[in-house]
């Protein structure tokens, strides 16, 4: 007896009228606790991982999730269904081409009994009970896999390969590698070809998509192509210039001129030293704010010296 799939939303922990930010928000927490990395050799939560992602997957996809609402499990199927109607496919996967008088009884024969429950019902429901009879020539394509991946800001600029466990036609599992080339963004989708589900009627197979997400980073921010950092600068520097280092995602660092009474905030750019464009066609910019840093543990003389700026500026704290 087969065993019963988990419903997706109970396997998320969101309500069925969840909003697209909480499925994200719920997928990511649990794929960072059940990630194989995090968990190795951890078949447990490597079939956890797999559980929720497969419910990501669906319940991100707003066409997907009104499909899963309305036909459960089954919504693979119906989704091909509706496919092979809308390009002239009637049962068995052939494009129609000419008619002939059949047995309206053909299509329960081949997807289950009437009714209105199970898969008889819902493909009758799309091709139509009459006019029933087989029909040659083209086979359907299997159906497209999207597949969440997380990578870090790193590797989405250095580009990074993914192992990933694909279930085959006997029921085992193999492992392929996938190239994440350098400059994806937060929602990328990475094809790679035939790698997706098997034709139900005997067509090629469909494709794999990793669906890319970017982890934050701790020092960058990422706006499109460009990259944001927030750079220290002490007060005498601000107010004298001079120079900074800036660190940047290609390793090491840069020297940052800083020009004379730079203000708190200023934002100074670095032309092409930003994110790879995924186009090829050379990177985006580096914008460096800087966050002026007051001097702490004054000595006396350096507290003299602020002293008398502030009689020369007016006197405003010139007595405390």
């Amino acid at each position: 007896m087969a065993a019963t799939r988990r419903d997706y939303y109970d396997l998320l922990g969101v309500k069925r009228d969840a909003s697209e930010k909480e499925i994200r928000q719920a997928y990511r927490k649990l794929a960072r606790k059940y990630h194989p990395d995090i968990n190795p050799n951890d078949k447990t939560s490597e079939e956890r991982f797999k559980e929720v992602s497969e419910a990501y997957e669906v319940l991100s996809d707003k066409d997907k999730r009104g499909k899963y609402d309305r036909y459960g499990h089954d919504w693979q199927m119906a989704e091909k269904a509706e496919a092979a109607r809308a390009q002239g496919y009637g049962p068995g996967g052939f494009r129609t081409r000419t008619y002939t008088t059949g047995d309206p009884s053909d299509m329960e024969d081949i997807f289950g009994g009437g009714g209105d429950g199970g898969l008889g019902g819902i493909f009758g429901d799309l091709f139509g009970r009459a006019g029933g009879g087989r029909r040659r020539g083209e086979t359907i394509p299997g159906q497209d896999i999207d597949q969440p991946v997380t990578v870090s800001l790193d590797e989405a600029f250095n580009g990074t390969t993914r192992i990933l466990s694909m279930p085959t036609a006997e029921g085992t599992m193999r492992r392929i590698e996938v190239r994440i080339p350098p400059g994806v963004r937060d929602g990328s989708r990475v094809r790679v070809a035939s790698e997706g589900s098997p034709s139900p009627f005997g067509g090629p197979k469909g494709d794999l998509y990793l669906v890319v997400s970017i982890a934050p980073h701790k020092t960058f921010e990422r706006k499109d192509d460009d990259l944001h950092i927030k750079v220290p600068v002490p007060l005498h520097v601000a107010v004298l210039g001079g120079e900074v280092e800036v660190p940047t995602l290609k390793g090491g660092k840069l020297a940052l001129r800083i020009p004379p009474e730079t203000q708190n905030g200023r934002k100074i750019r670095l032309a092409n030293q930003g994110m790879p464009r995924l186009t090829g066609n050379g990177h985006g910019d580096l914008y460096a704010e800087v966050t002026v840093v007051l001097p702490t543990h004054l000595s006396e003389e350096e507290r003299g010296l602020f002293h008398r700026l502030a009689e020369l500026r007016g006197g405003v704290g010139a007595g405390t």
